[in-house]
């Protein structure tokens, strides 16, 4: 028995190193790639998913806390638990994988970074071209006057210094709200324009992003360590954590130069 999941499993190894290759000569033909990540991009950044088997939302009903509704109907929730998000995050840095399409972009390898990520983690390994549709959770404003505000302020749960009203949050967007605009038009016309997109690490469960990968305009790739999407149409399927992936490419893009 244990040998028959020994040679099942060198069998997958093999099917996914020859989907990386492929992946690799689409990314070296390609005169404009997009990238699209979602949460498990972070995950081994140590940063929790949200919609895997063990991810927080699996635990915890976001519309509960991480909503509008929350921040107006219970603001010392809202604030606690973004309080508790922006903490956790402060023991995270970026991973290799974030690091490697920082380089790819300065290599014009690829050519922009559309996010679901509230951590900033891309900016933070020197990625310069990044969409993050979903906002971030490193800066804040108040909800009342939209004026900006410091994170000491936030996490001391002070008032507005500028309005006065109880308001401060963090720039991302809640459940309720829609994305923001520059971001979400820059992505669409960038994905839409470009030879490839490349998807990693996300469930594309949450709308309006995972409608996405159908508006691009080239070849599609999708890396995630779950089986999702099928409902989808992807040229390459590579099932893998982002690290790993990431890594693995990198090293065939090197031999190819």
């Amino acid at each position: 028995m244990k040998e028959n999941e020994n040679l099942e499993a060198a069998r997958e190894n093999t099917g996914v190193d020859d989907q990386i290759k492929e992946l690799a000569a689409l990314i070296k033909d390609s005169n404009k790639t997009i990238v699209l990540t979602g949460a498990g991009m972070d995950t081994e950044s140590n940063i929790p998913d949200f919609r895997s088997k063990d991810g927080w939302w699996r635990k915890m009903d976001p519309r509960a806390v991480a909503s509008i509704d929350t921040f107006y109907q219970n603001y010392d929730l809202f604030w606690e638990f973004y309080k508790m998000r922006y903490n956790l995050l402060q023991e995270c840095a970026p991973h290799r994988g974030h690091y490697i399409l920082a380089e790819w972009e300065e290599k014009g390898l690829i050519h922009g970074i559309a996010t679901q990520n509230i951590s900033r983690l891309h900016a933070l390994a020197g990625s310069k071209k990044v969409y993050e549709l979903h906002g971030n959770i490193r800066t804040f404003r108040c909800n009342h006057c939209h004026r900006d505000a410091s994170v000491e302020e936030y996490l001391e749960k002070k008032n507005c210094q500028y309005c006065g009203k109880k308001a401060l949050r963090p720039k991302v967007t809640l459940f309720g709200e829609s994305l923001p605009a520059d971001a979400w038009d820059n992505s669409i016309r960038e994905v839409q324009s470009s030879d490839l997109l490349m998807v990693i690490g996300t469930s594309l469960e949450v709308y309006p992003v995972n409608a996405i990968p159908k508006m691009a305009g080239g070849k599609t790739a999708f890396i995630n360590n779950e089986d999702r999407g099928r409902d989808y149409h992807f040229d390459v399927r590579i099932k893998g954590k982002a690290k790993e992936v990431l890594s693995k490419l990198d090293g065939i893009l090197n031999e190819m130069e």
